[in-house]
């Protein structure tokens, strides 16, 4: 991350990241957002940043069938919705074209 308004993005992407899977595993209400507010705080804590490796984990231990390209996928959606709502800020689709195209080829 190279400013503050990526650290803004990547906390408001795992806080949507974070309702979405919760959504997946059938956690509602209270439990939802804390859930949800674990994965924005992950954000910043470095033993608690892989948000893809807590939420494929929870998903396996749950029964949740979710392919990881679905996941990786979702998460760059939401980066870009949270880039759209961060105020002063804008998505940048050539952004998340990037970080497609490195995930593609990392897949390789």
């Amino acid at each position: 991350m190279t400013s503050v308004d990526d650290v803004g993005k990547t906390i408001l992407r795992n806080k949507l990241l974070g309702r979405w899977a919760a959504e997946r595993l059938g956690i509602t209400g209270q439990e939802a957002d804390a859930y949800s507010d674990a994965l924005a705080r992950a954000t910043v804590d470095p033993k608690l940043c892989d948000v893809f490796s807590k939420i494929r984990k929870d998903f396996d231990a749950a029964g949740v069938v979710e392919s990881d390209e679905r996941i990786l996928g979702v998460m760059t959606e939401l980066m870009l919705k949270a880039g759209n709502l961060m105020p002063g800020t804008r998505g940048e689709s050539s952004d998340a074209a990037t970080v497609m195209i490195a995930r593609n080829l990392m897949s390789r």
